[in-house]
């Protein structure tokens, strides 16, 4: 095992397993920094300086995924507003856990944990503990998100992934969902439609769009493909209803997030379909993922 000085201020933390490589960032968001096979970039390397986790390769989303519309929601009956977390974003988006310190508590050769405590305050009202957990097998890499609810009342949550994936080298992906929600210019969810509204994904299709793509699909089956020149890819989490997907038109990356709710959950007309969970203290939420060659 190897630890590898960034800047500074930051540490990176390498884990090797078959031809695979992960490198972390406990200190800065919990984020991965990179993601290799046989030295080739699966995930988009986060640029060696930089600390910025819209630039990482990886990170988590809890307590919330996405953005919540104007920061504004009610939760049994009380109504909260939050700040926006990020300068580039007007909603506060992607929960509090990516903009936080975590703590490294395990690290082998071929595996880490990182965690994270929150105390309740004004950018979520609720106090929780994360951990990440991932591990390298010669396959490729298996990562486990736990949120627990530490504080004395029912917390909603959602939690989640975003990896940049590297798009050098992709030919195609593929995914099967039952619908996708369409967004308005603020990406928030607007109204559903049906899976191939801004493309058919059920089988592998170019990332090359005119517009760009920045929706939930609901319904996903847990699956996605990447067809690369170097061998396929599978992303795959289970049991996980909805995968957002962000292509920006002609970006070096492109986004497939597991998630367990949609965008704005919280502002649903009804909290089933968007899969907000009532967490009770002491309770928790767990999410998996796997990227692993095909």
């Amino acid at each position: 095992m190897t630890a590898v000085a960034v800047d500074g201020n930051a540490q990176a933390i390498a884990i090797t397993a078959g031809e695979w490589t992960l490198r972390v960032d406990p200190r800065h968001g919990g984020m991965v920094r990179a993601l290799t096979r046989r030295g080739a970039d699966v995930l988009r390397p986060m640029p060696e300086a930089s600390t910025e986790p819209l630039e990482s390769a990886c990170f988590p989303l809890a307590p919330y995924v996405n953005r919540i519309a104007h920061g504004l929601f009610t939760w049994e009956g009380e109504s909260h507003a939050l700040a926006p977390n990020h300068p580039a974003i007007a909603h506060p988006l992607h929960g509090t856990a990516w903009l936080e310190t975590w703590d490294l508590a395990e690290h082998r050769e071929d595996a880490l944990t990182l965690t994270h405590a929150h105390r309740a305050d004004a950018r979520w009202g609720w106090s929780f503990t994360a951990r990440q957990t991932f591990t390298l097998t010669a396959n490729g890499l298996h990562a486990r998100l736990a949120l627990t609810n530490t504080d004395t009342r029912t917390m909603p949550a959602g939690i989640g992934f975003h990896p940049w994936f590297a798009r050098r080298g992709v030919e195609a992906i593929a995914f099967a969902a039952q619908g996708v929600w369409l967004g308005d210019e603020a990406m928030l969810p607007t109204r559903p439609a049906p899976a191939d509204q801004l493309g058919d994904w059920s089988a592998p299709a170019s990332l090359d769009r005119p517009a760009l793509i920045d929706n939930c699909y609901f319904g996903w089956d847990g699956t996605l493909r990447i067809e690369r020149k170097d061998g396929a890819i599978l992303l795959e989490s289970a049991g996980t209803r909805f995968l957002h997907l962000f292509v920006p038109p002609g970006g070096d990356f492109f986004c497939a997030e597991p998630q367990t709710t949609m965008p704005d959950a919280l502002n649903r007309p009804t909290r089933d379909q968007p899969g907000t969970r009532a967490l009770a203290p002491g309770e928790s939420l767990t999410l998996d993922m796997t990227i692993r060659s095909a």
